[in-house]
């Protein structure tokens, strides 16, 4: 299933700023950036029940948000993209090493 991961993440302080980094390289290993604080991941329930886990132990309640948009298995079909900066699809698209 396709699931939008969006953060806002406070960076006034050094801790702010580390917990930025963490949950940035989590997010990288479950999917694709699409801009600078929005992931596209395409993940079957146990992983995405990972992946929240771990985003919610890395990210302050009171300084931070997070936000978990479900698009499903047809959610690729709904993405419509405008403008530059066009994303690789590593899910759909061959991808050569």
């Amino acid at each position: 299933m396709l699931v939008l991961v969006t953060y806002d993440v406070s960076v006034v302080t050094k801790d702010g700023r580390r917990r930025l980094r963490k949950i940035a390289k989590v997010c990288v290993d479950y999917g694709i950036r699409v801009q600078n604080s929005v992931f596209e991941c395409d993940v079957n329930p146990a992983q995405f029940s990972f992946l929240k886990n771990e985003l919610l132990q890395i990210m302050s309640q009171d300084e931070d948000s997070l936000r978990f948009y479900m698009l499903g298995k047809k959610g690729r079909q709904k993405v419509h993209h405008f403008g530059a900066k066009l994303a690789n699809d590593v899910f759909r698209d061959p991808l050569i090493i």
